[in-house]
């Protein structure tokens, strides 16, 4: 419902309310009043607060007039209710504006009209009650709209959150996946441009091993855009370590693998895959290393290193190095780096 809607709403409600409580009086100047009161709830819309107290002074002068035996607060119930629901709502305004109304009707009740008090109390203590809780629905209902307001924002920038997240983690999977494939493809592809006069064997070796490389690097970027096409998210296979290695090793460098200790969980293994694959990549890429060693014990605290002994070093703050160290982060380890006489990449994962 629009607010011109809902306007038009409490004008109607009004406007049917005080003519059903006129009783025997209709003729004499509650139709006038109720139509006056409804067009006083539509002119809320630009003048909130002026359009209350020209009711309550309407229904004031009405009644000192004898001109209606409607009560003295409740026709203008839904003034009060819009005043408060309104853009700026001004709650502590409206509850003095009711109490001096209040005070005021008693007093009009008890001396213009000459009746007694218990019988001014009896007529105004009625609608301080009706207004009271007409005013308490009307805060509880706007507060809960806020609560629900603030809980669908907060909602949506958790949402907002994690789809950031989820493009940086796609971003490194595939930052990852084509940095290592073009790296090794790279080096046999020099290998073959430096051969192809003197060794053709050797060369068309070399363009074998780039094209092995290449499928399988088509093969893990397939496999990762199903993944995000899955809504189930399967988890993907950790990598193999000795392929990775055997890749870099047909790259000319003389790697060693060393593994030992007991298999860790599914995450473990796949962060370790990751970081030997980006470390690796940082070797061929970066390092200019005759060789580089890659040990991994798995445990409690799994620990992983990837050293060579090259003579340069990638960027320290890198998308590689760092999607390292927030995919350790992540399962709750650390990621070091040592550029002493080599390079060196040491992670611990806690199981």
């Amino acid at each position: 419902m629009t607010k011109k809607q809902m306007v038009a709403a409490f004008a109607a409600v009004t406007f049917i309310a005080v003519i059903s409580g006129s009783g025997d009086r209709l003729a004499e100047g509650s139709l006038p009043l109720a139509t006056w009161l409804a067009m006083l709830v539509w002119a809320q819309l630009r003048w909130p607060l002026t359009g209350l107290v020209a009711g309550i002074c309407s229904v004031v002068a009405m009644r000192v007039a004898d001109l209606t035996t409607g009560g003295w607060l409740w026709p203008v119930t839904l003034l009060y209710v819009s005043v408060v629901i309104g853009p700026r709502p001004r709650l502590r305004l409206v509850v003095g504006i009711a109490a001096i109304h209040a005070v005021v009707a008693f007093n009009l009740d008890w001396t213009v009209l000459q009746h007694s008090a218990s019988r001014a109390i009896a007529g105004v203590g009625p609608d301080v009650l009706w207004l009271t809780a007409a005013l308490a629905v009307t805060v509880a209902i706007g507060n809960w709209r806020r609560w629900t307001q603030t809980a669908f924002q907060q909602q949506r920038a958790e949402i907002e959150q994690q789809r950031t997240e989820e493009r940086l983690r796609v971003a490194r999977e595939v930052h990852d996946t084509v940095a290592h494939t073009l790296a090794v493809v790279g080096v046999h592809l020099n290998v073959a441009a430096d051969a192809l006069d003197t060794a053709p064997d050797e060369a068309r070796a070399a363009l074998r091993l780039a094209q092995d490389v290449r499928r399988k690097a088509m093969g893990d970027l397939s496999s990762l855009v199903g993944v995000l096409r899955d809504d189930r998210h399967p988890t993907a296979e950790p990598l193999d370590l000795e392929t990775l290695v055997a890749q870099v090793r047909a790259a000319g460098l003389d790697a060693r693998l060393h593994v030992d200790g007991a298999d860790a969980a599914l995450p473990v293994r796949t962060a370790v895959g990751l970081i030997v694959r980006e470390a690796l990549t940082n070797t061929v890429r970066h390092a200019a290393a005759r060789s580089v060693t890659v040990t991994v014990h798995y445990g409690p605290l799994t620990e992983v290193t990837v050293a060579d002994d090259g003579t340069g070093s990638p960027a320290p703050f890198g998308h590689g190095l760092t999607g390292m160290r927030e995919r350790v982060e992540a399962l709750g380890g650390s990621l070091t780096t040592n550029g002493a006489g080599g390079f060196a990449v040491h992670a611990t994962i806690p199981s």
